[in-house]
């Protein structure tokens, strides 16, 4: 005689015959083939709704395995090097060359009223206009700028002030889509839930739509903290987030540029960076837009520097100088090859009679920094001839390569004192 309730034989009844509905289910669902080769690409996995997958999961935790959500569609494939022969290398494609690839994230980092949202907006107006930008070749087309932190009046009032440094018209922009999301919820990435990886939102889906519409060349997004719903200092979820950029780069063949505020670190050791460093190793392109400062003094307040700090397909440590000018930023003026000789010559000259002149003064000045750098003893004096801190470095390091100036080693091995002196030639 069984001794065990009714109950329980209708409960293990009713979870035995759930179990196996939920298996015909799943099986009617048959995952991909894999595509190789010249296999056909393997079709989008029908997948059950949201709804369904919860309710599957929560069963799965009391009754069962849990239910893994089927991997999408993807559209890559593997393949042998060898089918490379024959074909047509193509060429690297630039939105604007060394500094913005095509089909690519790009950084753009600068600190709160330094101008960036400025210079950015000046690069999406170029790119509606088919111009310039910092007196560089762009690729001309549409551009979509999405700012979060500007209002559509200050929007509107900077366009107003680009239009009359180009010369152009409100009218002549009908290739620049622009759009506020100051004062709302400007999120393009969510969690799905505690340890789930980062899902695009409705706006992130809405901006894809957008792109598939229009097809530009350049989406401009201002600014990262209020586009990203993680923690900067996460790697996964920094690199997840610019695997969405990306996304949307490669699929609608565009750059994508994306502001963002370095930290206080950042700003103090000139890297321009903020959080974890898989925001610089996921995008291709980094660059720092900063005031230009001379042993922590602002000559100049409308001066600034936009720095390539990080450039995968080009050079790094280029400098484009700009000034604030009637509400726009406009690249100084390159100094002439022959000009740019003759202020070297000069820094060097000037460079090596402040030398000998501290040297019968009895004054020892060094070539690695400190308070007796000679570059910023040089620039302090009555006789500097107008040559400033920067173009003394440089004018050390030529010297230096020419075996003008030397380093010499005095003192006792316990204090030894490096300093410059001229050189033998």
């Amino acid at each position: 005689m069984n001794d065990l309730p009714d109950d329980i034989f209708v409960q293990v009844a009713r979870e035995e015959r759930e179990r196996k509905e939920r298996e015909e289910r799943l099986q009617s669902h048959p995952k991909p083939r894999l595509a190789y080769e010249d296999g056909e690409p393997a079709g989008m996995m029908p997948s059950l709704p949201d709804e369904a997958y919860a309710v599957e999961g929560a069963r799965g935790v009391a009754a069962g395995p849990q239910i893994i959500r089927p991997e999408p569609q993807r559209a890559s494939r593997f393949k042998s090097a060898a089918s490379l022969a024959g074909l047509e290398v193509p060429e690297r494609q630039w939105l604007v060359p060394d500094l913005v690839p095509a089909r690519n994230v790009t950084l753009l980092y600068g600190d709160g009223g330094t101008g960036k949202s400025l210079l950015s907006l000046q690069l999406a107006v170029a790119v509606a206009l088919g111009s310039q930008w910092m007196m560089r070749a762009i690729k001309p087309g549409r551009a979509v700028f999405l700012s979060a932190e500007d209002e559509e009046g200050e929007l509107h009032r900077r366009l107003a002030d680009i239009l009359r440094h180009e010369q152009a018209q409100f009218e002549d922009l009908d290739g620049l889509i622009f759009r506020s999301l100051a004062g709302e919820d400007a999120l393009l990435a969510s969690f799905e839930g505690t340890g789930r990886p980062l899902i695009p939102t409705g706006l992130c889906h809405e901006v894809d739509a957008l792109l598939a519409e229009l097809k530009p060349q350049l989406l401009v997004l201002d600014t990262l903290a209020d586009l990203f719903p993680g923690d900067e200092n996460v790697k996964a979820q920094a690199r997840q987030f610019v695997g969405i950029l990306k996304g949307l780069a490669i699929r609608h063949d565009c750059a994508v540029v994306m502001l963002a505020h370095p930290s206080l670190s950042g700003m103090a050791n000139g890297s321009g960076t903020s959080g974890n460093v898989a925001w610089s190793g996921s995008a291709r392109s980094r660059l720092y837009f900063e005031r230009v400062e001379d042993e922590g003094h602002e000559t100049n307040p409308d001066a600034r520097v936009l720095r390539t700090m990080k450039s995968n397909y080009g050079p790094r440590g280029g400098e484009i100088l700009v000034t604030w000018r009637s509400g726009v930023f406009v690249t100084n003026a390159p100094e002439a090859g022959l000009d740019r000789m003759a202020a070297g010559a000069k820094a060097e000259r000037v460079f090596l009679k402040l030398l000998a002149a501290f040297a019968a003064q009895g004054r020892r000045v060094n070539g690695n920094g400190g308070p007796t750098y000679a570059p910023k003893m040089f620039a302090e004096s009555a006789d500097s001839e107008g040559v400033t801190k920067r173009a003394f470095k440089v004018a050390m390091n030529a010297l230096y390569g020419t075996g003008k100036i030397r380093n010499v080693t005095s003192g006792p091995a316990s204090r030894q004192v490096t300093y410059l002196a001229l050189g033998d030639v």
